[in-house]
């Protein structure tokens, strides 16, 4: 977690150890799009524009793939590292999904597309409006930790996918929140499945939250907190 307001970062000692994004990357793939767009003096077309919306809230693939051709593959992730300022993350070649970050590097792209770096001047609140308004399997996490009358103010993108060579899931969420962005990364045996890591997101959120002095509401206890 980093506060926005004094920079101080709070985080895990392997903050710094990277994960493959899965679909939280899209947040990037959406703002260095755009921002180019508005650079060249170009307004995207209808198209594209559901491109981008369906790519943030709905996670849809085949929109990210279309969107990550046209921003230039890899090199869209080398503008993400570069704008960002990200110390421990690193492109993959040839898919958008096995871009690697860390924790920390996803708060600083928090930060980023909060500040305006990532999708500039024109297109900042666009994304953000998007983002608060992801919807359906995408929307679960850290802005769950929060109350409903707080989370519709939270920004998120996350990332899911089994990585059936390695026998894992790897679950990530992305938040930007008022004066605060956070990045949780997880990986862990297959068989606990998808919702293991949804809620690891949300209770990493409300420790952290609470480490940082932000008032967060108690969970009820539940036997399925933990698998």
């Amino acid at each position: 977690m980093i506060d926005r307001r004094t920079g101080k970062v709070y985080g895990s000692s392997n903050m710094t150890q990277t994960n493959t994004t899965a679909s939280l990357i899209k947040s990037w793939i959406g703002a260095d799009y755009l921002r180019r767009a508005a650079e060249n003096g170009q307004t995207p077309s209808a198209a594209r524009m559901q491109q981008l919306r369906i790519m943030i809230r709905d996670s849809d693939n085949q929109a990210a793939q279309s969107l990550w051709e046209a921003s230039g593959g890899s090199a869209s992730i080398s503008r993400l590292i570069k704008t960002c300022k990200l110390t421990d993350s690193s492109a993959d070649k040839t898919r958008w999904s096995n871009t690697n970050l860390s924790a920390r590097d996803t708060a600083r792209l928090g930060v980023c597309i909060a500040d305006g770096r990532a999708a500039g001047p024109k297109w900042t609140k666009w994304l953000l409006n998007e983002m608060r308004a992801v919807r359906g399997a995408g929307d679960f996490g850290i802005r769950k930790a929060f109350p409903a009358t707080t989370q519709k103010n939270i920004a998120i993108k996350n990332g899911w996918v089994t990585r059936d060579a390695l026998g894992e899931w790897h679950v990530n969420c992305l938040a930007i929140g008022d004066g605060w962005t956070m990045g949780v990364m997880t990986r862990y045996p297959a068989r606990l499945g998808y919702a293991y890591g949804a809620r690891t997101c949300r209770e990493v959120a409300r420790a952290t939250s609470r480490i940082a002095g932000m008032s967060v509401p108690p969970m009820r206890p539940s036997r399925s907190t933990w698998v």
